[in-house]
């Protein structure tokens, strides 16, 4: 029976139920010596504790998605089938344009929320570089099978969860297709292909989305294989002019770590209560010794990049949870860096879903303004083109979709309070 299944939790409702009804019913009717009747009535109290406590825990793993399977819950989960040493850039010195087409068998997605919007669709992936094989979810923006544009190419945009987490977590307890459906039809946010990969891929430990020889490839998996296998399905565009990566929580380090490392892949991060050291995360595989640590830390990647690299960072988060560490970042970066902090209050909420969820407009808002078509984007929010921002194949030009209203390259968060000033912010305090 799934985790996350319609059936377990009817399950776990009729259990608690009974668990309530057996007390009421049976506790005068023991008969035997005092002991026994002790003992069965405590049996009952501990049933009913239990059940209660399960249902409960059904409810909120549903409600958040923090765990897809038995395995992940119960840390028996490995998806990695080998770790070799990448190397620095992570391919092994492979030539990844050159390797096969990967063609991928889609099957629609089940879950809450999966079926909405149009529906999001999943395949099991076999990296070939990284040696992962996990699942990925994809969800294609209505302008895709539009006839109009079938000779268009569409930004892509990766999601990933926080620790634990589910990919699905987007599709579900953030519905951010639901919200960005309406968004691209009306042109006000880019048709985005929305890409969630698997990012919970050793038991028990948060990857800290790094390629670790001999225990995983999470960098790997996440900028090499899952962008290939896009590449090779879908009608997208090229990187890293035409991708991002967005994240939440533990997701969030990832998005603006891999963003940092990897400007040749991907253009733009958006963050959303993330932290810059691995050690954020007390399970980070990625804080485990001094050098993981230190290469795993977009602050300390920046500051010692060669060359600052071409990327746009939006980063939201309240103080002592995101905030301060979008600042950090913002500190050190030099053009063509460029960092945008949103602060929010501590009244709009905690380190939950509900904080997350009305955030996302406003974030993919800033994606679709910072990633014109030119790929030259404006890092500030100041439109650079098309709200469609998609580009031709050969076979033909992309229609053209409406601009999106100006707002002079600020903007609050989607909590009403939320401010991306940081003068307005100190006066907040």
């Amino acid at each position: 029976m799934s985790l996350t299944g319609t059936p377990f939790l009817y399950t776990t409702v009729v259990l608690a139920v009974v668990a309530l009804a057996l007390p009421l019913v049976l506790w005068s009717r023991l008969r035997g010596p005092r002991p026994l009747r002790l003992a069965g009535r405590a049996l009952m109290l501990l049933f009913a504790q239990g059940t209660a406590v399960a249902l409960v825990f059904v409810l909120v793993n549903n409600q958040n998605d923090l765990y897809d399977d038995w395995a992940d819950l119960l840390g028996t989960g490995n998806h990695v089938q080998r770790a070799a040493d990448l190397g620095p850039d992570g391919t092994g010195g492979m030539a990844v344009e050159r390797l096969p087409r990967v063609e991928q068998a889609f099957r629609a997605a089940g879950g809450p929320g999966m079926r909405a919007a149009g529906g999001v669709r999943v395949t099991r992936l076999e990296g070939r570089v990284s040696g992962v094989d996990a699942e990925v979810y994809v969800w294609l923006p209505p302008q895709y099978d539009d006839p109009a544009y079938r000779h268009s190419r569409f930004p892509v945009v990766e999601l990933l969860p926080g620790y634990p987490g589910s990919a699905k977590a987007w599709f579900g307890a953030l519905a951010a297709h639901e919200q960005l459906l309406p968004l691209m039809r009306t042109g006000q946010v880019a048709p985005f292909v929305l890409v969630a990969p698997r990012t919970n891929l050793v038991a028990g430990a948060d990857t800290g989305c790094a390629n670790i020889p001999g225990r995983v490839n999470a960098d790997s998996w996440l900028s090499v294989d899952v962008p290939k296998m896009v590449a090779d399905n879908f009608r997208v565009q090229p990187a890293p002019r035409g991708w991002a990566v967005a994240g939440y929580s533990a997701g969030a380090h990832c998005a603006v770590k891999l963003a940092v490392a990897h400007p040749d892949r991907y253009r733009a991060a958006v963050s959303m209560s993330g932290y810059n050291d691995p050690a954020g995360e007390p399970g980070s595989l990625a804080a485990r010794t001094p050098a993981l640590r230190a290469g795993n830390d977009p602050r300390l990647l920046l500051r010692k990049a060669p060359a600052p690299p071409r990327i746009a960072l939006y980063l939201s988060g309240q103080p002592g949870d995101g905030y301060q560490a979008g600042v950090a970042l913002e500190s050190v970066a030099k053009a063509p860096t460029s960092v945008h902090v949103v602060f929010l209050p501590r009244s709009a909420g905690g380190h939950t879903m509900a904080l997350w969820r009305p955030q996302v407009p406003a974030a993919f808002g800033w994606l679709t303004r910072t990633m014109g078509p030119d790929g030259s984007g404006g890092g500030d929010g100041a439109p650079t083109g098309a709200a469609g921002s998609i580009t031709e194949t050969s076979a033909g030009p992309a229609p053209s979709t409406p601009r999106p209203r100006s707002n002079g390259g600020s903007m609050r968060a989607a909590p009403a309070s939320g401010t991306a000033s940081r003068a307005a912010a100190a006066r907040r305090r």
